[in-house]
């Protein structure tokens, strides 16, 4: 899916069945509504708030819509996926959202860069396949150590911590640093 061309087209969707949605996006889909990045996404993480019952339900609908006019968009495209988040980033981490979506039934939030900075760096020694958007974000030298600290205590299996620096060491000489 293209955000920027799904979630104006949703907005309208949930203006026609009188909902509104406010909630804060992380991931593929808030890099590309940034304009950080420009590939498709399979979804829209949202952090919070959760989900109601008829979001989840209009999000299927519009999603079933939209395959009936041959676009593929998967049931669970709108979900709260990495909810479990919110927990784990650092203090003060709600001062920093930005906005990157305002409609007439939606408003979207984005983390702040350095948030979006250690989820993507943590997704990336943890699946190895955000690559690209970390690459698209350019982290500099500081943020990345910065992140490597906060993305250390992430997982307690004993290798991690050397994973994460080889990781991170590696995407620090793809960008340019220290070479």
């Amino acid at each position: 899916m293209q955000p920027i061309r799904i979630i104006p087209r949703f907005d309208a969707y949930l203006v026609s069945r009188g909902l509104s949605l406010e909630a804060i996006a992380t991931g593929g889909a808030a890099l590309a509504l940034l304009g950080i990045i420009q590939r498709e996404t399979r979804d829209c993480d949202l952090i919070e708030p959760e989900l109601s019952a008829s979001m989840r339900s209009a999000a299927m609908a519009f999603a079933a819509d939209l395959r009936g006019q041959g676009e593929i968009l998967r049931d669970d495209w709108l979900n709260n996926g990495p909810a479990s988040l919110g927990p784990l980033l650092p203090d003060g981490w709600r001062t920093r959202l930005q906005g990157i979506y305002q409609g007439q039934a939606i408003r979207l939030w984005s983390l702040g860069r350095p948030e979006l900075l250690l989820v993507k760096l943590w997704a990336l020694c943890d699946r190895g396949l955000d690559l690209g958007d970390c690459l698209a974000l350019a982290p500099d030298a500081s943020e990345l150590a910065v992140a490597e600290a906060w993305v250390v205590r992430q997982d307690l299996n004993p290798e991690w911590p050397a994973h994460v620096r080889a990781t991170l060491s590696d995407l620090a000489t793809r960008l340019g640093h220290g070479v």
